[in-house]
Order: structure tokens, then sequence, then C-alpha cells
């Protein structure tokens, strides 16, 4: 059965959206700090994190391919962006908001029983639940974050390459980041274009949205290949 693969960017809110006393909640930590550099940086370290929290931040792309086509979509926040005339395997999608782009990425979702991700159990999937939740967009797959210890219908492979974390933070199996992985597979980095998770930010901010569309679609057709080769040499290993 074929299986969806995604991933989603992220990109902080502005602090003005938050209230005084959210902001306090926020940088409570910081504020423990006596006044000064050391105090800033710490502010700036949580500010930076604003980026993983989903109430703090919203999605502003998501990449998804069906593992066996290599078919699909790229739904990403973009004002005044026209989408492509000619879509080829892979369609580029601006949405106008969030709240489109998430209520597009489960309508295609309910089409599929298997999901493969990066670390989609402990961040894509629970980011976007709740963002959803808070948006108020009906979520058509709520199954997946069920049984940790099984491939279907979710198969993370961060999970999968550690062996569900067996040898913890520096034994044999220890986690490594996606393009630690690609470049040990000998799979071409979704980061070898010069982009990374961290400069979502700026680049929405500067109104480059289709290079945030493309560096996510980079990091699925990785997970894709990444996906191919644990099903080929390491699935049913227990």
């Amino acid at each position: 059965m074929a299986k969806l693969v995604f991933d989603i960017e992220t990109s902080l809110l502005p602090l003005e959206r938050f209230d005084e006393a959210q902001q306090e909640y926020l940088f409570r930590e910081a504020e423990k700090l006596p006044e000064g550099p050391a105090r800033e940086t710490r502010r700036a370290e949580i500010h930076r994190q604003f980026n993983l929290w989903p109430l703090t931040a919203q999605v502003v792309c998501v990449a998804m391919l069906n593992a066996d086509t290599a078919r699909g979509q790229v739904l990403f926040q973009a004002e005044d962006f026209e989408a492509d005339a000619d879509a080829g395997p892979v369609e580029f999608v601006p949405c106008a908001d969030e709240t489109e782009l998430l209520t597009a990425f489960w309508d295609a979702a309910k089409h599929y029983s298997h999901i493969a991700t990066f670390n989609g159990r402990g961040f894509d999937v629970p980011f976007l639940y709740l963002r959803s939740a808070v948006l108020n967009v009906p979520i058509s797959r709520k199954d997946w974050l069920g049984y940790r210890f099984a491939t279907e219908p979710h198969c993370d492979l961060a999970e999968q390459l550690t062996f569900y974390g067996v040898s913890g933070r520096e034994g044999a199996a220890r986690r490594f980041n996606l393009d630690f992985y690609c470049k040990a597979f000998g799979i071409e980095s979704p980061k070898s274009h010069g982009v990374t998770g961290m400069d979502v930010t700026n680049l929405l901010n500067e109104g480059r949205h289709r290079e945030i569309a493309e560096y996510c679609l980079r990091d699925v057709q990785a997970t894709v290949l990444l996906y191919k080769i644990w099903q080929e040499r390491l699935a049913g290993i227990k």
C-alpha cells in the first residue's frame, strides 16, 4: 500500500502576538539571570526555540510525496504567488495562510493509510495536530501517534534507525540528524544547497517563499530514499 512521506517547515510567531503574562512565562528562565549579556544571550536562545513549539510557531510549508510514485505536492504560505502552470510530478501550491495550508494537507492525508517520516513522531505530527487544533482545522487522521513500537500506520525513521533508542544517547545506535544519515548512506543531503531549517524564518520575512518550499521538498525526497534503504536492508529487525 502506498505511503505518504512528508515534512514540515515552521516559523516563529511575532513576539507581539503574546501578551505580557505569556512573555513572562516564556522568558522566565532567562529573567532569573543577572541583568547583562548572559541574560540577553539566554533570551535569544529561548526566542529561537519558538520555532519548535506549536503554540509559539506556525506551519509555513508541508511537502509530501507518494513513496512509490514520487508524485506529490508542496503546500506553502505565500502572498500573491501563482501556482506552477506546468505542475509536473510535484505540484507547488501557494496558500494564503496557515489555515488554508493545513486544510489542504489533511484533505490529502485522508487518502493514505500509512505514512513515513523522519522524526515525525517527535515533531511533525504533534506540531500538525496542535496547530490544527488551535486553528480549528479538522484533522482527518488521528492515529499517527499510536503504538510506538510499530511501523504501521507510521514509520518514523528516526525511531527505526536508532532501534527505538536501544543504546541511548551515546551508544552504537545513537541518533543522528537527517543530514548525517543521508551522507552516511550516500544520499544527497537536503542541506547541500545551502539552506537549513534555521533559515526558514528569515526566508519567510524576505518573501522567499519558493526557496522554503524547495528546501522542504528536498527533505522529503531524501526521506523517501532513506525509507527505501531502511525497507530493503533493515526492516524486520527486532
